[in-house]
């Protein structure tokens, strides 16, 4: 445990990151990956909790535009979250990993309810806990919920796994000369407009003094080497 910089974290993964090369869906060998991932930190000692979204399979605010209610479509966006929080929890099982889905949503017969103190009572046991459906309320992002749930667990870090190396001016992917931030702050996040995550979820680390890195979830190894405090991806603290 003296290796690693902090004890607890909240792990914040989208759910595009689980389509692999595909368009839709889950791909099998990226959700086995990322299990094996996890497996090393909570073998390491590190306190998991994870927020994963549903993007992969339903967006309820993208379909709203098309004329469904946005409070149904964000029902039903936060059903896919727990789809995917299931499709992970199996695979950790198959790793060897104690975890469970805590449901922000009660569905019995599927998962648990979500209460914090039960949240990290599993957490001290060594259990990773997958935080699913969002906050339960419409108009909320995963990414708010992702924020918020890392301050009831008391995180000491939320890291955002995404499909780039941390954070850009711009999209690297349309733009090559999108300059690389490897630390900036949460107040530049917002002046600036900058993607990392929705402005509800960057105020909320920010008036919470909660650290946020976002990192590549396809770099293999690098959540392990980032709790052994290696610099992996950007940093969005207080300062610069």
């Amino acid at each position: 445990m003296s290796q690693l910089i902090c004890r607890r974290i909240l792990l914040k993964l989208s759910g595009e990151a689980l389509m692999g090369q595909g368009d839709y869906g889950i791909d099998p060998s990226v959700i086995a990956r990322v299990a094996g991932e996890i497996k090393d930190l909570a073998a390491a000692g590190v306190q998991l909790g994870l927020v994963v979204g549903g993007g992969n399979i339903f967006r309820g605010a993208g379909l709203a535009k098309s004329g469904i209610d946005r409070v149904s479509g964000d029902h039903m966006g936060m059903l896919a979250t727990v789809m995917n929080s299931l499709a992970l929890q199996d695979a950790l099982v198959k790793a060897g990993v104690a975890s469970r889905v805590m449901s922000a949503l009660r569905m019995d017969q599927v998962c648990e309810y979500y209460v914090r103190r039960n949240a990290v009572e599993y957490l001290q046991h060594g259990e990773v806990v997958m935080l699913a459906a969002g906050t339960g309320n419409p108009y909320f992002t995963t990414d708010t919920a992702a924020s918020l749930r890392a301050i009831e667990i008391g995180a000491q870090l939320m890291i955002k796994a995404t499909k780039v190396n941390g954070v850009y001016s711009s999209d690297p992917v349309v733009n090559p000369d999108a300059v690389y931030y490897p630390r900036l702050s949460y107040d530049r996040v917002l002046a600036e407009g900058l993607q990392v995550m929705d402005t509800t979820a960057v105020v909320l680390c920010r008036d919470n003094a909660l650290p946020l890195r976002v990192m590549n979830i396809n770099e293999t190894g690098a959540l392990l080497r980032l709790m052994r405090g290696e610099p992996v991806g950007s940093l969005v603290d207080r300062g610069e």
